[in-house]
């Protein structure tokens, strides 16, 4: 099958560049509902069959416009939302920032046991975004659209996708409502198509002047 992943529209902590991964999270700015109106037209062409999203409203809200131009219902994932920043959470600095996509890519990179400062380990991370990834895979759709998180969907096609190198998402931008597709199965393993890291519906709704540390390559990230 093939799976659209794609990252919420922008929130107002993107904007102030802090660490929000807590249940229910924030809204979309005005932006990020542009954002989000900008997808049905950006995925014209794609055939999609289902629709899911995950339990933070800010996806949720990403995908409304989407659902209601296909006509399709969103089935909420309880293992797709972010991975949890723990005592970094709402951190807006560097050090919180490195401290947080320091550990998530080290998972990606296959060391599973570190822990986030005061959160989960690498292996709770992947067991609840594979066992909702396998959900989708459970559908027999042909094309799932999956609206997720900058730091989640980075690091599942990292430590997931076998076509390519571990360190290649921490390289990687992944701005809001951007698009990563890859293809496979669970039981068949799944290959990175494409990565691109621009909003869907182009440059133009890009805001350069947010922090947004998970959606920031790991490079970008100042000391």
């Amino acid at each position: 099958m093939r799976l659209l992943l794609i990252r919420h529209g922008q929130t107002p902590a993107n904007v102030r560049g802090e660490l929000d991964t807590a249940h229910p999270g924030p809204g979309l700015t005005r932006l990020g509902q542009l954002q989000a109106e900008a997808i049905p037209r950006a995925l014209a062409n794609e055939p999609i069959d289902r629709l899911y999203a995950s339990t933070l409203v800010r996806t949720q809200l990403t995908v409304a416009p989407l659902a209601a131009e296909r006509g399709l219902d969103v089935t909420i994932l309880d293992g797709t939302h972010e991975i949890e920043a723990g005592d970094l959470e709402m951190g807006a600095d560097h050090a919180s920032y490195r401290g947080y996509l320091g550990t998530a890519f080290a998972w990606g990179s296959g060391d599973r046991d570190v822990r986030m400062p005061g959160g989960t380990s690498g292996h709770d991370f992947f067991a609840r975004f594979d066992a909702s990834i396998a959900e989708v895979a459970s559908s027999e759709a042909e094309t799932a659209v999956v609206v997720s998180h900058g730091a989640a969907i980075r690091v599942w096609v990292a430590g997931t996708c076998t076509n390519i190198v571990p360190g290649f998402a921490a390289e990687q931008d992944l701005e809001n409502t951007a698009l990563v597709v890859v293809t496979g199965s669970p039981e068949d393993g799944w290959i990175l198509e494409s990565w691109s890291g621009e909003p869907l519906g182009g440059h133009d709704l890009l805001d350069e002047t947010a922090e947004d540390p998970t959606g920031e390559s790991l490079d970008d990230i100042g000391a």
